[in-house]
């Protein structure tokens, strides 16, 4: 092989870039098309206000003539002077089970990475934790779902032959709502009801919804800014969220708590429609909403996607209480399962209720780095 690495120049480039994994993975039964519409936006530095912040780049391999692999590089120059840092980031590794592919990619961004004067390079990561993060290291077996990595095992492998070991893990459980909840939960929750100061909200319609999303995404600024590589959205960032994500939200699975009319906790979950993805094979159109659209509304399992509470008011039940609504509606939709997204491993308060309720790891997801000097 000769393999050969180019930045992604022109839109026909950046549609190879787009669509190459689809080719990679073709009759893979666990790989999960990206929604394109989604992707397009994504990567429009026009569309996509992360560029502003970072400086980027993006490449394929190519032999002769044949993509192969590819790669995104990352300098987040926010995230860099929050944190003091002089960290790259690679997102977006994909390539045929090939050790020379996947050696001269990362090569490539290492490079890239230098003439910046970065130090250290973390991956896969994108903008931030809202976008695909890791690469899946245990789990392999079970069904993806929306916002996380599908890889096969070999890229793990490729990946640690080129000296990269583990920066952080993050964890999926996995809740069956034929369990019974402890009982500790509902005396919390009667604990809580007595501060009649506190509303949790619920919804039927996206109208009704759609005021909170706003302060709810506001709130997340707050909350996760201690999390591992989170990066707090401007304005911009948080409209262009909530135009991705408030059409595919269910009302019925948003719980948001208030406090004087202020929005102080929220969880958000959505019926998993990983199926109706595969379906579609990522496009929207002609047919592919119906698919998605059917396969969320028969869907048996909620997928938990993002929560917190106001620090000020952690600790006093309001977690439980939001829970339990969630568990409610999802066993009144006839859901059998609840998939918690991505938690952290340095999370403590998390995995602490991860062990409470006795559940084993589900999925385990690996953020990789390397010293680049």
């Amino acid at each position: 092989m000769s393999i050969e690495i180019k930045p992604v120049q022109s839109r026909k480039e950046l549609r190879t870039f787009i669509h190459l994994p689809s080719t990679i993975h073709a009759g893979e039964p666990n790989f999960l098309p990206p929604i394109y519409a989604d992707e397009w936006k994504f990567f429009d530095p026009a569309k996509n206000a992360s560029f502003g912040s970072c400086e980027t780049t993006l490449a394929i391999a190519w032999d002769d003539n044949k993509p192969v692999g590819r790669i995104m590089g990352i300098i987040h120059k926010t995230y860099n002077q929050l944190h003091n840092e002089l960290n790259a980031r690679f997102g977006y590794l994909d390539c045929y089970n090939n050790a020379e592919i996947s050696s001269a990619l990362i090569s490539y961004i290492e490079k890239w990475s230098l003439s910046f004067g970065m130090k250290k390079i973390v991956g896969p990561y994108g903008f931030s934790d809202k976008d695909v993060q890791g690469l899946l290291v245990e789990g392999f077996e079970h069904m993806p779902i929306l916002d996380s990595a599908c890889n096969p095992p070999y890229l793990v492998d490729l990946l640690t032959r080129q000296g990269y070991t583990k920066e952080i893990d993050c964890m999926i459980y996995r809740f069956p709502l034929t369990d019974e909840l402890p009982q500790l939960y509902y005396r919390i929750l009667q604990r809580s009801n007595h501060r009649n100061e506190y509303q949790v909200l619920e919804f039927t319609t996206k109208k009704q919804l759609k005021p909170y999303i706003g302060p709810v995404l506001k709130l997340m600024n707050e909350t996760y800014n201690e999390l591992y590589g989170f990066v707090p959205m401007t304005d911009k960032e948080i409209d262009e969220f909530v135009s991705r994500y408030l059409p595919i939200l269910d009302p019925r699975f948003v719980k948001i708590v208030v406090k004087e009319e202020k929005v102080i906790a929220f969880i958000v979950g959505l019926p998993n429609f990983t199926k109706g993805i595969q379906k579609s094979g990522g496009y929207l159109f002609p047919f592919g909403i119906f698919q998605i659209l059917w396969a969320q509304k028969h869907t048996r399992q909620l997928d938990l996607m993002l929560g917190a509470v106001k620090r000020e008011y952690q600790g006093l039940g309001l977690e439980v209480a939001m829970g339990l609504k969630i568990v409610e509606s999802a066993r009144k939709a006839k859901m059998e399962f609840i998939e918690v997204h991505l938690i952290l491993e340095t999370n403590s308060r998390m995995q602490a209720e991860m062990e409470r309720l006795n559940l084993p790891v589900h999925k385990r997801f690996r953020v990789f780095h390397k010293m680049l000097v």
